[in-house]
């Protein structure tokens, strides 16, 4: 697979697969922003979203009514085995161009 990923697209990848069940637009931006300390907006979000599942790398689902969201549904999010294996690539690039960085201060 040599599927191309922004940066946007790898950290809600990431926060997808770290947030399982409970992955929806806000818990993956909420997630991000624990984990990386960025703040991303929920529109850039969704539309990276929307690109990951016209790519077939997400599928989504609509869960059932809560009354704290006043009786809306989520829309749930699940990394499917191309975003996985997409995932992956991206990070073992990652990986390799960071391996061997003196990052200390002088």
């Amino acid at each position: 697979m040599n599927e191309q990923l922004s940066d946007l697209e790898i950290l809600a990848l990431a926060g997808i697969v770290r947030l399982d069940e409970e992955a929806y637009g806000v818990s993956i931006r909420d997630e991000i922003r624990r984990c990386t300390g960025r703040s991303v907006s929920i529109g850039s979000l969704y539309k990276a979203l929307h690109r990951l599942e016209e790519r077939g790398m997400v599928s989504t689902e609509v869960g059932e009514p809560t009354a704290v969201r006043g009786g809306r549904s989520k829309k749930l999010v699940r990394v499917t085995l191309d975003g996985l294996a997409a995932l992956e690539a991206s990070v073992t690039g990652y990986q390799r161009l960071f391996d061997g960085l003196d990052l200390e201060a002088p």
